[in-house]
């Protein structure tokens, strides 16, 4: 990806337990430091098991009316010499309506709509295509944000829910190798309101019957889409309110049906917990032993396998919510049956069996890498072993990989250098190695 140096720090918790820099845990071959943070002058294209903690851009989005509390709405208003229950007018027509169409606001003075819609409703996300499958139940739209970044959102319609799937970055930058998202770098970080205005927009989509299934609404949210959301954390934070603030502040859905992803950032799990929104926590563990867990998930180098699942069990304990286990089964990678075991052995030792619930997905593919999903066999034993256990296991729906809209393809704009290529290369071959490694 063609990006400029990095100039500003993001959010990824400093203050592990453990330096990345510092000794290694074994005395094996091991990258001095895994997790080097890209610096300015340097090329954004990751190292294998590089973190790019930095931006490659920065930059505010114009302020928006999601960005603000209902009562910072009202006092907007009154800086505009309009009365404060004006802000609830608006407030309802985005949360409520899903419209920012000063036309359809009949309900304010003609002569300041346009005005009103300008100061609050500035455009944020403009659509570049829209690809669906399944019969147009799965919907996978390429939007381009303010400063001409791209991310992508995907909206997934069942029988008895309707799911989106919204990004909370342009890009990511945990570069986990068999991830599309995580081969493109972090270009920014969303604001609250480009992530808010994903769900609006689907939901107009949605109320207007553009979607196959006749008119709805949105019930589930997961953060699921491009980027790492803990690492946006405050914009996360923010949102997670507006989804589940009754409207007209929000969209009134339930916390138990909003879901936030991590792959691992442990203190913000904890931050997470003091926000008292009870959403639903996933943990994108992808292994059960440090060794690999470094090569595939590089945060891990920051904080293990341990910390980030003594994190998720006192978010379980805090707010009751069992924790999803998110692991992405790779043949002949992490599918053997005594990562299984080991999976099984570790949840248990954090919290007894029944604070988790797993999610194996077969690997979606991705184009580059000769990593496929695991044998449909091997997917049934790796559940039976943690059903065994006594451990609720359920193999994941992989809805939209013929648009490239399941886990871990969306990806906005990927160029691969021949350098780029050559990382990859030998960090696929340092996966294998470790993968194949004797109990």
């Amino acid at each position: 990806m063609n990006a400029q140096p990095p100039t500003s720090s993001t959010a990824a918790e400093p203050g592990a337990h453990r330096d990345p820099a510092g000794p290694p845990r074994t005395s094996s071959a091991r990258n001095p430091d895994l997790s080097r943070e890209a610096i300015p002058g340097q090329k954004v294209a990751l190292a294998p098991g590089q973190l790019q903690l930095r931006p490659a851009r920065r930059g505010k989005p114009p302020a928006h009316l999601a960005d603000l509390t209902l009562e910072e709405r009202i006092e907007a208003v009154k800086e505009m010499g309009l009365p404060g229950f004006r802000a609830k007018q608006l407030s309802v027509h985005y949360f409520e309506h899903f419209t920012t169409d000063p036309e359809l606001m009949t309900d304010l003075p003609r002569e300041r709509r346009e005005e009103l819609v300008e100061r609050f409703f500035p455009t944020l996300l403009t659509p570049v295509s829209r690809q669906s499958a399944d019969h147009g139940a799965t919907q996978k739209i390429l939007w381009r944000l303010f400063d001409g970044s791209m991310v992508e959102s995907v909206l997934m319609r069942y029988s008895d829910r309707i799911t989106l799937c919204i990004s909370s970055e342009a890009g990511c930058g945990m570069n986990c190798p068999f991830c599309a998202t995580g081969q493109m770098g972090l270009t920014r970080n969303l604001s609250a309101a480009e992530i808010i205005e994903q769900v609006r927009i689907a939901n107009r989509m949605l109320a207007a019957g553009e979607i196959p299934g006749g008119t709805g609404r949105v019930s589930n949210i997961v953060f699921m889409g491009m980027g790492e959301p803990l690492a946006n954390y405050r914009p996360v934070a923010t949102t997670c309110r507006r989804l589940n603030a009754p409207a007209p502040e929000g969209f009134g859905i339930g916390a138990r049906h909003i879901t936030v992803s991590t792959v691992g950032l442990a203190p913000a799990v904890r931050k997470l917990m003091a926000e008292r929104i009870p959403v639903t926590l996933a943990v994108s563990l992808h292994a059960p032993d440090d060794a690999l867990r470094d090569e595939l998930v590089p945060i891990n180098t920051r904080y293990d396998v341990d910390d980030i699942l003594s994190a998720a069990h006192e978010y379980f304990q805090a707010t009751g919510r069992r924790v999803s286990i998110e692991y992405a089964l790779i043949r002949d990678i992490n599918d053997q049956a005594h990562r299984a075991q080991l999976l099984a052995d570790r949840l248990i030792a954090h919290g007894g069996a029944h604070w988790v619930h797993v999610n194996p997905i077969p690997l979606n593919p991705v184009k580059g890498s000769k990593w496929t999903a695991s044998d449909p066999l091997v997917e049934k034993k790796f559940v039976e072993t943690l059903r065994d256990n006594g451990i609720s296991a359920t193999i994941r729906d992989t809805r939209g990989s013929d648009i490239d809209g399941a886990c871990g393809q969306l990806a906005a704009e990927v160029i691969e250098t021949d350098e780029h290529r050559a990382d990859r290369e030998a960090r696929v071959a340092r996966v294998e190695a470790v993968a194949s490694r004797p109990e």
